[in-house]
């Protein structure tokens, strides 16, 4: 349990980190307000040279602070344009005054959600029963090996449904990460109930890959599977009706036809909504009605701005599947002007092969012109052609023809986006790239590189087209974010495009630009437990500043980009088992790591200590090492005088700010004498206190 509870938080955090930092981007300081970014320092300081990360901030101030401080800082999102954002001055209460703001915003906010929350879990729900002989059997025929995100999620959406409150989870996995097998095994423990599964998805095309895969994954087992959507007949529909109301169809698939006042069900359980973010206000606003005391999943890779805000300040119970699946590879990303020459050589390679393209011409009145251009282009091949405008029957024949392989090309429109899985397709070519959404641009490349080969996404724009600004930064974004679980990248890149404007409403948006989005999502995390009644911990912090070298040198690590990803992670080391994890993925993606960042590591573990302790500050000057406390107690430190490794060592300022010192000696290590006293202290329980 105590590990579940561990990895839903770590989830959030992990989320939040997933915004990158480039020299010149827009950071916010949680003391002195937003500032820019302007890369690594090297300063000299008592013969030891450290880096230190330079912020410059309104007129000519700058800021310098510590490496192992680098957790203090995060980028700045808010905005659509940096110019639209007040640079911070170092000194005076702006900055105060201006999260006060927003803090007050914040406590707005939550009290409305927690409102709205706190109705639907006052509503009675069904208490679905434990596990079954028929559940575990059932999930044990899964023909893949799960991710251990797959099993934990699936742990923790069982533990929802076995509550007496209506679920409301947000299952967040990257395109391919295997959210669909979590999803039909709660499905099958609803249905195992003797209640009714609803699963909702955008379009058609989905609609009809969801209700294929069910099919396969419940075959055997006594379970009656309907799909609603534009495509069915009107007697198909009627009984599909008809079996929803009578209580004999368990499970239904179908897109926001089952969002309409003629469809009733006898007992619903659960509803599966997947890419909510497709779905406009009615129909969310429908759903909301249809749902009040059923259980609701949704299932989403790239969560809107509002969704992500929602779990990430804990109103809402996410879980997150990070973890790719075995033998499989990121899609290669070239994001180039049309080439006739490169987009012919790009088919020819993956024919060759025995696989299948993917073209996508987005636009119908003259798609057929284009499957013209590429069947003369390739006369030994067969191309053929695939658009929403198509009836049922004709659209079901093609996607049938090429999941089967007897299509070489598949040219279509934007009905590939969401849920089509055919592992032998693994090149695609977009024409006019630059006039899709970053998310939307993410989904339809997570049609390829479904199985063990590599993949190739080639996102082309027209010769001599001037792509806005805007267009600029989509295209570099998924050029960029190629690797598995950018999912979550791409959302938070999307909300840094966009802008916050939209994101909570004009009175939100207002104190969401002045303090950037991270910051306010702090203060409104800290209002929601407030508001819940839950106590908030007070801001730790400690500075660490001992004359030693901690570092990761360039000559370890070029890339000043990495170098600064590692720091900020080093910043936020927590436990030896986080501090264990760095060394690790260090040694294998670098090699031997040097003295001076086993160092770095263990100053980050000591800090991490520091604070569990009430240590606020060590300093380490003219030989003297000297510790200070937030909340200074002559109980607390007593058992350090008695300690045999401390004793006749450590000494009391009792000044105006009390404090413990130990004269240094030449051969004394510095961190080791700190990490002793931290240690006594902790075991002591002073960490407690």
């Amino acid at each position: 349990m105590k590990c579940k509870v561990k990895l839903e938080k770590g989830s959030r955090e992990r989320l939040k980190s997933f915004s990158d930092l480039h020299e010149g981007d827009l950071i916010v300081h949680d003391t002195y307000g937003i500032g820019r970014f302007c890369g690594i320092s090297q300063i000299e300081a008592d013969g030891i040279k450290k880096d230190f990360i330079k912020l410059a901030y309104a007129g000519s101030d700058v800021l310098y602070i510590p490496v192992t401080q680098l957790d203090v800082i995060s980028k700045y999102l808010g905005a659509a344009e940096d110019s639209a954002v007040r640079l911070s001055k170092l000194g005076g209460t702006d900055w105060t005054r201006t999260r006060q703001r927003a803090k007050s915003a914040a406590k707005d906010l939550a009290k409305q959600l927690i409102a709205l929350y706190a109705k639907r879990a006052r509503l009675p729900g069904h208490a679905f029963a434990a596990d079954s002989a028929w559940q575990t059997e059932f999930e044990e025929s899964f023909e893949y090996e799960e991710t251990t995100d797959q099993l934990v999620s699936v742990a923790e959406i069982k533990k929802d449904m076995e509550r007496p409150i209506p679920m409301d989870r947000l299952l967040c996995g990257d395109v391919g990460f295997g959210k669909t097998e979590v999803a039909l095994r709660a499905a099958m423990k609803c249905i195992l109930d003797g209640k009714q599964v609803a699963l909702l998805v955008p379009t058609t095309v989905l609609a009809r890959q969801h209700y294929l895969t069910a099919c396969h994954r419940f075959r055997g087992y006594p379970v009656q599977i309907a799909s609603l959507s534009r495509f069915s007949t009107p007697s198909d529909a009627q009984k599909t009706l008809r079996g929803l109301r009578m209580g004999s169809v368990d499970l239904v698939v179908g897109t926001h036809r089952l969002l309409g006042k003629s469809v009733q069900f006898k007992d619903l359980g659960l509803i599966i909504v997947d890419e909510e973010q497709r779905f406009g206000v009615a129909h969310k606003e429908r759903l909301k009605e249809i749902s009040g005391n059923v259980d609701v999943l949704t299932l989403s890779a790239t969560p809107i701005p509002r969704t992500l805000n929602m779990a990430l300040s804990g109103v809402r119970d996410m879980s997150v599947l990070e973890e790719s699946p075995h033998d499989r590879y990121p899609v290669t990303t070239y994001v180039m002007e049309y080439d006739r020459a490169v987009i012919r050589d790009a088919i020819a390679r993956e024919t060759a092969r025995g696989g299948q393209v993917y073209y996508l011409h987005n636009r119908v009145d003259t798609i057929d012109k284009t499957a013209a251009k590429l069947q003369a282009m390739f006369p030994e091949k067969r191309v053929i052609v695939g658009h929403g405008k198509m009836n049922e029957k004709q659209l079901g024949e093609v996607m049938q023809t090429f999941t089967d392989g007897e299509a070489d090309i598949l040219v279509c429109t934007t009905i590939i986006e969401a849920g089509i899985d055919i592992p032998n397709v693994n090149t695609l070519i977009i024409e006019d790239a630059d006039r899709f959404g970053l998310a939307q641009l993410h989904q339809i490349r997570g049609r390829v590189g479904r199985s063990s080969r590599h993949a190739y996404a080639y996102l082309t724009f027209p010769a001599g087209r001037v792509l806005t600004e805007i267009s600029q930064k989509r295209l570099a974004a998924i050029r960029d974010f190629a690797e598995f679980g950018a999912g979550f990248k791409i959302a938070m890149r999307d909300l840094e495009i966009r802008g916050a404007g939209n994101l909570l409403g004009a009175e939100q948006s207002g104190h969401m630009i002045s303090v950037g989005y991270d910051m306010y999502l702090r203060l409104l995390e800290e209002a929601v437990l407030e508001e819940k009644g839950e106590k908030v911990p007070p801001p730790r912090e400690c500075v660490v500043e001992l004359t030693v070298p901690a570092s990761i040198p360039d000559t370890y690590i070029t890339s000043s980009f990495e170098r600064i990803d590692l720091y900020r992670r080093i910043a936020r080391i927590q436990t030896e088992e986080d501090a264990s994890d760095i060394r690790d993925e260090l040694c294998d993606r670098f090699g031997d790591y040097p003295d001076e960042t086993e160092t770095l590591l263990q100053i980050s573990l000591l800090r991490a200590n520091c604070m569990q302790v009430g240590i606020n500050e060590i300093t380490d000057k003219n030989d003297t090492l000297c510790f200070y406390f937030t909340d200074f107690t002559f109980d607390k430190i007593q058992p350090l005088f008695e300690h045999p490794q401390l004793k006749g060592k450590v000494l009391l300022n009792a000044g105006e700010r009390p404090h413990l010192y130990i004269r240094l000696h030449r051969k004394d290590n510095r961190v080791a004498l700190a990490e002793t006293l931290v240690s006594v202290l902790m075991a002591s329980g002073a960490a407690k206190s």
